[in-house]
């Protein structure tokens, strides 16, 4: 398996991650078996970076992890979690809490969760627009200190934040949105990343899906984000998926996966990023994987540009409300 270092200061990864989001409803329901199954398929491959969030399932999915990790070496995975988000009993979506206090009392039921002594990246999911930055770094500056976490990362921030929170400590990678219809990081937030040397875990590669060439209308059931997604709304989703159709045929003639090319697109924007698949079956971590394979000439970079240009999708990545918590977004605007 290819390495990839995090930043600076922070862990040689592999140069694939699995986020674990999707086996715990997020999509719809997944498969218990299946997802252990999986998880532990990607440990077999090599992967080492595996990401979630403690609000993924309302702990959930950090169980679920938590359940795939027995009885086998603590180190042959990288544990990124993500904290903050609040939740109410019927799923719904309350806000950040991003506070000291909360930060060290989340990494108490996450170390439970998970059955591990410490976590290797732990990131504020999203900016707690009534906490300075300085203040939440800080407290898991002091988490780093006692041993419970080992790396800290950030997760959807812009360049200011960005620079805040380095002010403090050393940040080992950005978790953010990026894929070949998602590429609002490469005007300021790359570049700054590049320059205080933070690295890249970029989800959102094969958008929700939507760019993985298996997503056909009508497939978005109850319980599943995209059906609130606007790229997978009525008026938006035909022009986007006019553009997997000409991503296909580029695919085709190179005779790989459609979802391998958006993922090869990724991984080829640079040596400090790192894509995250969100494969929840083995299946699709197989093909997943064969992106590794690929490697883009590029004359293979310039099609993909013609096929998809910059700016080309229809729709914003979220849904309004939820691109107002969004300080990589609001901060750029």
């Amino acid at each position: 398996m290819q390495q990839r270092q995090l930043g600076a200061i922070g862990p040689r990864v592999s140069a694939l991650g699995l986020g674990c989001m999707g086996m715990s409803g997020m999509y719809g329901p997944a498969d218990r078996a299946e997802s252990i199954a999986t998880i532990h398929a990607a440990l077999e491959r090599g992967i080492t970076l595996l990401d979630t969030g403690d609000f993924y399932g309302m702990g959930h999915n950090e169980l679920l992890i938590g359940e795939a990790l027995k009885g086998r070496d603590r180190d042959q995975a990288l544990l990124s979690v993500k904290f903050g988000a609040l939740r109410d009993p019927a799923g719904g979506w309350s806000g950040y809490d991003a506070r000291p206090a909360a930060v060290k009392n989340f990494l108490a039921y996450t170390l439970q969760r998970l059955g591990v002594d410490h976590v290797d990246i732990y990131r504020p999911s999203r900016l707690d627009p009534d906490v300075p930055i300085e203040d939440t770094i800080g407290a898991i500056a002091d988490l780093v200190q006692a041993g419970y976490v080992r790396h800290i990362g950030l997760s959807e921030v812009g360049a200011d934040t960005l620079r805040r929170a380095a002010a403090v400590h050393a940040i080992s990678d950005l978790q953010i949105e990026y894929s070949l219809v998602s590429r609002g990081i490469e005007d300021e937030i790359l570049p700054t990343c590049r320059e205080l040397d933070i690295g890249i875990t970029a989800y959102g590669v094969l958008s929700r899906g939507l760019i993985s060439g298996h997503w056909r209308k009508g497939d978005a059931g109850n319980g599943d984000f995209r059906q609130f997604s606007p790229r997978f709304q009525d008026g938006n989703v035909d022009r986007n998926l006019a553009l997997v159709d000409a991503l296909r045929a580029i695919a085709g003639q190179r005779g790989v996966s459609v979802a391998q090319i958006a993922i090869a697109w990724v991984a080829a924007q640079g040596e400090d990023i790192v894509p995250l698949v969100g494969a929840r079956r083995r299946d699709r971590l197989d093909e997943s994987l064969g992106a590794l394979d690929v490697v883009l000439t590029d004359d293979d970079l310039q099609a993909i540009e013609r096929a998809v240009p910059k700016g080309a999708a229809a729709g914003e990545r979220y849904p309004e409300v939820l691109m107002a918590h969004l300080d990589s977004e609001t901060a750029s605007h």
